[in-house]
């Protein structure tokens, strides 16, 4: 990678996106297993349920702090790093994230303290709203998250100002309903249920194995195996229709991921595995499986899926369409109010096409003096480095046929074989912790690697977003950044791992009294006690 400016500030702004997103999944996840949980406790009185739902509460609040500690520095690198960016497209951009602040975060954070400190305070009802409250102010805090990003891979709802010279909202319906938008929220948001049943269900296993917290242990895996099932299947049927939403939106982005270099009959096939060879435009030693892409990508038998290079032809015309646009535009400004009706017509007609005239900007700086060579070049530049998302995509699925598998499983011993799990599974279960992480990251990967070269597709080109800094300024402040998420890293592992091994303290004395009472009453009703099997059986 080139040590520019442009490089630096995506590199810095992917760096903290991704370490941010280390802790939405979870807070997402988390947030609904805990009301969950005290749901049954409501229901139940059994205070086994309120010991579950303050220890995983407790676990929630430590990663929801540093979450929030993460979201905030990554909201001012629009402002630092991507000045022209804010400029270009703030009227649309800045909607959803001023109403996640203020709506949906400040309802998150208001309810986290009356959770945390309002046991004794609250009614068990009153408390269980507060509880869901929490739950819905997280996911509703990721919705509007998604629409601003939904809107960066689908820019619906607005149109090109040539008097303000920026993006200006033209519908506040079309952005917040915006098709891309909602399929990735859905997505994101299983994908975050699954990240922290797969949490739950391995914290719970380290436990059976050690021995310790066996009744809350099993319950946990019961919760966590019956959530986690649903999430993790929602997670391959929303994946699908994010793949036909790409079909309809972002060609591009859909034949990189399948290394698809050239358009097939339909209906496409789908490549399992192989290795795309960039230069060659040839995906070496690919397995097929027939009809699947175009099943997946079109939903019929019938449709093409263009390949890359017909898409990169149909991006050199879009260029050319663009430069008519631009020169239009040049005129427009500097005629201003004399400016003729043909030119006017010239900008409406060609003015979708804008974004790509832009794209000549790293070559020329007029679009309309560029050559045939640099108009094929800023085409080919519409091509993301295939080789990485081919490979992101297919782990990521890879892991989530793993996760309901593993759902699976477990949903099964914890129902049908009185919960009882053997060890080799226990110890796969902690194991896989990590894994809906990984898928996590590589889902992000997929979706803004694939985006690129544009920071708004069709629309406005990464390189013209940045502001205008030093390659010195962008060092020392990427510098800072790590070091300080690295603090923050050390503090969220270190905590974490401290409240594990610590395990549910809360309530334990009432809870123990509780289930001696429950077993008296089992025992003297059928002369059976209910025993704790060992991790062993």
């Amino acid at each position: 990678m080139e040590l520019d400016v442009v490089e630096l500030s995506r590199l810095q702004f992917a760096m903290t996106a991704m370490y941010h997103f280390l802790f939405v999944p979870l807070t997402l996840g988390l947030s609904i297993i805990v009301a969950i949980m005290e749901t049954v406790y409501v229901m139940t009185n059994r205070p086994i349920w309120r010991q579950m739902t303050k220890f995983w509460g407790t676990l929630f609040g430590i990663n929801f702090v540093l979450g929030v500690a993460t979201g905030i520095t990554m909201e001012f690198q629009f402002g630092m790093n991507w000045a022209y960016y804010s400029h270009y497209v703030g009227d649309i951009f800045g909607a959803p994230l001023a109403i996640e602040g203020l709506m949906a975060f400040f309802m998150e954070a208001t309810f986290v303290g009356l959770f945390f400190f309002g046991w004794d305070k609250l009614s068990k009802r009153a408390h269980l709203v507060v509880a869901w409250l929490v739950a819905i102010g997280s996911n509703f805090s990721a919705l509007w998250i998604l629409i601003a990003n939904g809107w960066m891979q689908n820019p619906v709802g607005a149109e090109f100002n040539p008097v303000s010279m920026r993006m200006e909202m033209t519908s506040f319906f079309e952005v917040v309903f915006n098709e891309v938008a909602q399929a990735k929220f859905v997505h994101t948001v299983s994908a975050g249920y699954v990240t922290a049943s797969v949490f739950v269900l391995g914290v719970s296993s380290w436990y059976l194995l050690k021995g310790r917290h066996i009744d809350l242990a099993r319950r946990s895996i019961a919760v966590a195996a019956s959530f986690g099932l649903a999430s993790a299947l929602s997670v391959v049927v929303l994946g699908d229709e994010s793949g036909y939403e790409a079909t309809l939106n972002q060609k591009m982005k859909l034949a990189a991921i399948e290394g698809m270099w050239h358009t097939e009959p339909a209906p496409a096939s789908f490549t399992l595995v192989g290795f795309p060879d960039s230069e060659a435009r040839e995906t070496h030693y690919a397995i097929h499986i027939p009809w699947m892409m175009g099943l997946i990508g079109t939903r019929s038998l019938t449709e093409e899926i263009p390949g890359i290079t017909e898409l990169v032809e149909a991006a050199e015309e879009r260029i050319r369409s663009g430069i008519l646009a631009y020169d239009a535009l040049v005129q427009i400004r500097e005629l201003k109010e004399s400016a003729p009706a043909n030119l006017t017509a010239q900008f409406e007609e060609h003015s979708d096409d804008l974004g790509y005239a832009f794209l000549l900007k790293r070559y020329v700086d007029d679009p309309r003096e560029a050559t045939e060579e640099q108009i094929a070049m800023a085409a080919n530049d519409t091509v993301p480095t295939v080789w990485p998302l081919f490979w992101a995509f297919r782990i990521m699925v890879g892991l989530g046929f793993a996760f309901i598998g593993l759902m699976v499983y477990f949903f099964y011993r914890a129902n049908w074989k009185g919960m009882t799990f053997p060890r080799p599974a226990l110890h796969l279960a902690v194991w896989m912790i990590p894994t809906p992480w990984i898928a996590a990251e590589l889902g992000w990967f997929v979706a803004e690697y694939g985006r690129q070269p544009w920071t708004v597709d069709g629309v406005l080109p990464t390189a013209m977003s940045v502001s205008h800094l030093t390659i010195a300024d962008l060092l020392i402040t990427l510098a800072g950044f790590i070091t300080f998420y690295t603090i923050l890293f050390v503090v969220e592992i270190g905590l974490m791992l401290k409240y594990i091994r610590k395990g549910p303290y809360m309530d334990v004395a009432e809870t123990d009294a509780w289930m001696e009472k429950h077993e008296h009453r089992l025992r003297t009703h059928d002369g059976r006690v209910p025993g704790i099997t060992t991790p062993a059986e």
